[in-house]
């Protein structure tokens, strides 16, 4: 399976025009937030997959122009292609505006997701706006990640752990991913794809 995850900046060989051909065979899209519903709703059409996403701190119109033909998977586990997928949207709590937690509100939202997450034997993909607490994240807060992502990794081992929020040009597809333990951490800032088996997880460079 080819996945193509996208957050937080429109990228013009996506939109509004695309070259498939430039990016191979595409089974499933992620949204990671921070990107106008109308982006969503193009690829989702563009690529003629399924796309699943989670909303950013600043997906404000989503509530009343959600992206069409999209599902949004925010406190949801959902399978696909033999994967589990878990989604968690928002940013660490900064000015009181939507889609923004506390450190205890989020670590609430994954204790309610605990009987869901033993039902489906485990998650092999987290996918969230913000990222893991001293990993790719930054000092100010609102670009702090949540430690409960942290304990999140450890407990679960998802193969992939993919956020956006944090906004890096990288020079090479490995600048933009951190391995820890048996899960790969990566920012989907613009966009990536990654490549499964279904038994082993492996990053392709786009």
């Amino acid at each position: 399976m080819r996945i193509l995850s996208v957050s937080d900046a429109v990228v013009p060989s996506l939109y509004p025009r695309i070259d498939k051909r430039r990016f191979g065979r595409i089974d499933l899209l992620l949204g990671c937030g921070d990107l106008p519903p109308e982006y969503l709703t193009y690829l989702a059409n563009a690529f003629d997959v399924p796309l699943f996403y989670v909303k950013g701190n600043h997906d404000i119109r989503y509530g009343e122009s959600p992206p069409r033909g999209c599902r949004d998977i925010h406190e949801r586990v959902v399978r696909f292609g033999g994967l589990k997928f878990m989604g968690l949207e928002g940013s660490m709590w900064y000015n009181g505006g939507p889609y923004q937690y506390t450190e205890k509100q989020m670590a609430r939202m994954i204790r309610r997701l605990r009987p869901t997450i033993w039902w489906h034997r485990g998650v092999d993909i987290v996918v969230t706006h913000a990222p893991p607490q001293g990993i790719h994240d930054a000092q100010d807060l609102c670009h702090r990640g949540f430690a409960c992502f942290r304990r999140l990794i450890g407990a679960q081992r998802p193969a992939f752990f993919i956020h956006g929020h944090i906004h890096r040009h990288f020079e090479n597809e490995n600048a933009r991913r951190t391995l820890v333990g048996e899960t790969r951490i990566i920012n989907s800032y613009g966009h990536t794809i990654l490549e499964t088996n279904r038994v082993g997880l492996d990053q392709e460079a786009d």
